[in-house]
């Protein structure tokens, strides 16, 4: 054991440090987005080829075989605009970070968007506030204005004021942090929604129907707030439901 010490280069130590560092960042770039559901699928079927040759599936191996062996190919295709967008991290954001910001409580941030809800309902301002939660809506922001900034109330209604050159499109709340606001969600294609419905809320059903995120809809003819998730639709929710209904859907 002492001998296998002493033959380690400093040259090795580096090595290990640099492959242990792109590895975290690139979990770090993947966590919670569609591309680490996919990395676990594309880790599923390597254990189902690793079993099926053990026990000699031996239909099922040759499947598999061959689809590994075009593995390259495929993780390209698969990944290519979560690619892109690593490329682009790197290209743009500093290796090592420093927690400097101060986190807000989730139930700060919660209470902060039912009062901002509520006063942009009152004044019959529309607006679409988006949390993501475990699946990623980072290919949704790509389109958006990024920001970096913590949640407030004010911040909410003067992002969603007319005169506001960002007013239009989704305001996303990731990780306790207001992201991206003018984002484009895809639009829900369910033909039996509302004809009173504008784009905010088919594109919040739209954005619920593909991910896990919550969505908050503030209706500019009705002056009404509707909770979306996974698809389904709360309307008329008042200020105590609807911090309820968040409480019990944000977790973090």
């Amino acid at each position: 054991m002492l001998e296998l010490i002493r033959q380690i280069r400093w040259q090795d130590l580096l090595d290990i440090g640099i492959i242990t560092f792109l590895v975290y960042r690139a979990l770090h770039i993947v966590r919670g987005s569609r591309a680490m559901q996919m990395i676990i699928g594309l880790a599923v079927i390597l254990v189902a080829y690793v079993s099926s040759r053990a026990i000699g599936l031996f239909t099922l191996n040759w499947i598999l075989d061959n689809f590994l062996a075009s593995i390259i190919l495929v993780i390209i295709v698969i990944f290519q605009s979560d690619i892109r967008r690593a490329l682009t991290q790197v290209g743009t954001a500093p290796l090592f970070t420093v927690a400097e910001r101060m986190v807000q409580r989730r139930e700060d941030i919660i209470d902060e968007v039912v009062q901002a809800a509520l006063a942009l309902a009152a004044e019959h301002v529309g607006a679409l506030i988006v949390f993501e939660r475990e699946v990623g809506l980072n290919e949704y922001m790509e389109i958006g204005t990024r920001l970096d900034a913590r949640v407030s109330r004010e911040l909410l209604e003067s992002v969603f004021l007319p005169h506001s050159p960002i007013h239009d499109g989704a305001l996303v709340i990731q990780n306790r942090r207001v992201t991206a606001v003018r984002c484009l969600l895809p639009l829900s294609t369910n033909p039996n929604l509302k004809k009173t419905w504008g784009t905010r809320h088919r594109a919040a059903l739209g954005v619920t129907e593909e991910s896990d995120a919550v969505a908050v809809v503030i209706s500019e003819q009705e002056g009404t707030v509707t909770l979306v998730v996974g698809g389904n639709v709360t309307e008329n929710v008042d200020g105590d439901r609807l911090r309820a209904a968040l409480q019990e859907l944000i977790k973090s």
